[in-house]
């Protein structure tokens, strides 16, 4: 059904002294004959508000079209129900940046109403898709301290809990430990594990149901309707759950530590055999030396830093003088990581007499029955060598439950990211057993962690409605833990009220559409379902797509894999992109005014551009900006669209992808670059520079370079002349 437009112009924040608002509003009422137009100084103004509102009750309004400033800021005041909106950024991304009264700053402004006009007549109100039987239980698998601190949060918040452990008992590391690094201020002194006290609050909360000596058989289904199988015993129980914790902990590197003498010398041992010997109260030993590092930050063993082993340290220097008061600790060490408020605790163990000694550690070695350390000494020079030794503690990493110790420092060996992650994936122990084509457990991130995206979403995986915490996401110290337990019971908790009223997840949070699929024409190419970085698309047994919309996030990499186009949401697809794209004007004198699309992410690029307009950063005005959810969505008819509109260049701003930052949506960028370089050897075949589609990696920090970026392309366009292909 056709809409009834309506265009507001907000003529505030400089807006009406920069352009002609007149010749704008013209663009709207004449050129595409809006019926409601409007301008006013401050639309975000209770007043202004009250007029949009007016005319949507008055007119019948329901495709609205806001110029003004960015999507980013009064998302809640442009809020109107039952009407699709776009919003046209005319301050940060043309008056901030453009200069003032200038005849390509008015084109530019001119440009982009067209474009917001255009979405909004392709476009529709979404309209939720809400599942049958939805659940808002939570499912917590491991129950250790993570995990009985999820399943108590989320319990305490009111909502059903399924905790499920393979041990006979709850309490995991708590019960092995003697005594736990402090939780909680004044962070100076261990703490009791208080395991009988945890289990007991657990058993005391009604909403929380207990499996212990269980595993999980299946899961199948998606946010709000996972359909759990839990094997106790060989008694299978089933539950339905809205949402997924897995807190199964990590387990000790024991590889490759034969260099510091472990199992050649007796009285080399781990911290955890040093803990276990605590908590039977048998130290037997007067002089002690804990080494730091074992087998950790090491490109040949494990790479990464552990996070716990320092305090866990200097909590066994301090238990060795509370069990032992006439015991020596001697700590070697690379770095003493005591961040935050365990600073306190390192002047603790300091206190009870303990050296210090910083170095590489250079031999280990026996001599009468007692072991000999030589290391290093950095702080006061040469070498340090302790002899007479009784016993040698070996802090040694963690690594996720879920994953094979041989395999992560096998391929962490190779220096090949890639091969370690399919080793991983192969050495897998199955622990959640998803029923996904993508596989039957989560995805993993460099060394084996499971995770989503690091920096902005903690706790999110790539499988929607399921969420890691505790040292199987990242390593970690236990009060790490326990927040990191609490924000993942939050994060369900979003999840399952997410779902019931139909609406996605991080990073699209509350966006209503969903993909909608015209099977009728479908060529069972399978690369929506091989694509998805969320695992979303099953297939049937005709390679038919079968897509689970509650674990869908909304990217529209689906969208942009389609060869056929058959894949669209109500409010985006690629025939609203390519219609924006040729509703641009493109002028005649090519050689002196050019035009490039930029076709911007808007998960780190569009907030980038925010910044530089904010920062009031000027680049190239020949620019027409359009925000795609993702590049993964980027279907490549909308380069051939550009191209043949005359566009000289276009230039595809998106997310950082690899392991040290993130695409928001996971894969999507990096899918973008391998299709990129399919234009790139078509429009080298077709004679044409194949540098005029670039893509740049960004993330938001970058605002500052993007004016030389942006500004650099413009210039190589110029060298490459006006696009040949103007007007096929």
């Amino acid at each position: 059904m056709a809409k009834k437009l309506g265009f507001f112009l907000c003529t505030g924040c400089g807006i009406g002294e920069a352009l002609d608002a007149a010749a704008l509003t013209k663009v709207a009422a004449k050129e595409y004959k809006v019926p409601v137009c409007h301008e006013h100084g401050y639309l975000c103004s209770a007043e202004g508000v009250q007029l949009i509102k007016s005319e949507i009750e008055a007119q019948g309004v329901d495709g609205l079209v806001i110029a003004a400033c960015s999507n980013r800021v009064n998302g809640d005041v442009f809020n109107f129900p039952g009407v699709f909106v776009d919003r046209v950024n005319l301050r940060e991304q043309v008056i901030w940046v453009h200069e003032a009264d200038d005849e390509d700053t008015q084109m530019l402004a001119e440009d982009q109403i067209r474009m917001g006009i255009e979405k909004i007549k392709a476009g529709e109100v979404p309209v939720p898709y809400i599942g049958e039987n939805l659940s808002k239980a939570v499912l917590v698998v491991g129950g250790g301290l993570a995990g009985m601190t999820a399943a108590l949060e989320a319990a305490k918040a009111g909502y059903p809990v399924v905790l499920v452990e393979k041990e006979a008992t709850l309490g995991g590391w708590l019960n092995k430990v003697y005594k736990t690094t402090p939780m909680a201020a004044p962070f100076n002194a261990p703490e009791d594990p208080n395991v009988a006290g945890r289990i007991a609050e657990i058993e005391a909360n009604p909403n929380i149901k207990v499996f212990t000596g269980a595993v999980i058989e299946k899961i199948s289904g998606g946010p709000g309707m996972f359909d759990a199988e839990i094997n106790q015993g060989g008694n299978i129980v089933a539950e339905r759950v809205g949402a997924i914790i897995l807190a199964t902990g990590s387990k000790p590197n024991e590889d490759k530590l034969d260099y510091l003498g472990y199992g050649k010398y007796p009285n080399v041992i781990t911290h955890a055999e040093f803990e276990a010997r605590a908590k039977a109260g048998q130290i037997g030993a007067q002089k002690v030396a804990f080494i730091q590092c074992a087998g950790s930050r090491d490109a040949e063993r494990l790479p990464y830093c552990s996070a716990a082993c320092c305090i866990e340290t200097l909590k066994q220097t301090i238990i060795l003088k509370e069990l032992a008061p006439e015991a020596m600790a001697y700590v070697f060490y690379k770095d003493i990581r005591s961040s935050g408020q365990y600073e306190h605790f390192y002047k603790a163990a300091q206190e009870t007499g303990a050296v210090f000694i910083k170095g590489e550690i250079t031999g280990i070695s026996e001599a009468g029955g007692k072991l000999v350390v030589e290391s290093e000494d950095i702080l006061l020079g040469g070498n340090a060598k302790v002899e007479d030794i009784d016993l040698v503690v070996l802090a040694n990493g963690m690594i996720p439950s879920n994953k094979a110790t041989e395999a992560i420092v096998a391929a962490a060996g190779e220096g090949d990211a890639a091969s370690e992650a399919a080793a991983t994936q192969e050495a897998a122990e199955k622990i959640l057993n998803l029923q996904y084509r993508q596989g039957p457990e989560l995805p993993n991130l460099k060394y084996g962690f499971p995770d989503s995206h690091f920096i902005c979403f903690p706790y999110e995986t790539r499988r929607t409605g399921i969420y890691a915490c505790g040292s199987v996401r990242a390593p970690m110290d236990m009060a790490k833990a326990v927040g990191d337990a609490t924000g993942a019971a939050l994060k369900a908790i979003q999840a399952v009220e997410a779902t019931a009223g139909g609406a996605a997840v991080h990073p699209r949070s509350g966006d209503l559409s969903y993909p909608e699929f015209a099977l009728q024409r479908c060529t069972q190419c399978k690369r929506c379902t091989e694509e998805c970085p969320f695992g979303a698309i099953n297939e049937d047994e005709k390679g038919n797509p079968l897509p689970n919309p509650t674990r869908c996030r909304r990217c529209g990499t689906c969208m942009g894999a389609c060869p056929e186009r058959i894949i669209s949401f109500k409010n985006y697809s690629v025939g609203m992109i390519g219609n924006m794209v040729k509703a641009v004007e493109v002028p005649e004198e090519d050689e002196e005014k050019p035009r490039i699309l930029v076709l911007a992410c808007e998960n780190d690029a569009m907030p980038a551009l925010d910044m530089a307009g904010i920062n009031r950063l000027k680049y190239n005005s020949w620019v027409r900006i359009v925000p795609v959810r993702c590049l993964g969505s980027l279907n490549l008819v909308w380069i051939a669209d550009s191209m043949s509109k005359g566009f000289d260049g276009v230039l595809l701003l998106g997310c950082k992808h690899g392991d040290d930052y993130q695409c928001h949506f996971m894969k999507g960028s990096e899918l973008a670059e391998i299709r990129l370089s399919k234009v790139s050897e078509t429009l080298d075949r077709l004679g044409l520079e194949s540098e005029r589609v670039r893509m740049i990696q960004i993330n938001i920090m970058d605002y500052a370079e993007l004016p030389k970026i942006i500004d650099k392309f413009a210039e190589d366009l110029e060298e490459f002349g006006p696009n040949p292909m103007k007007g096929f």
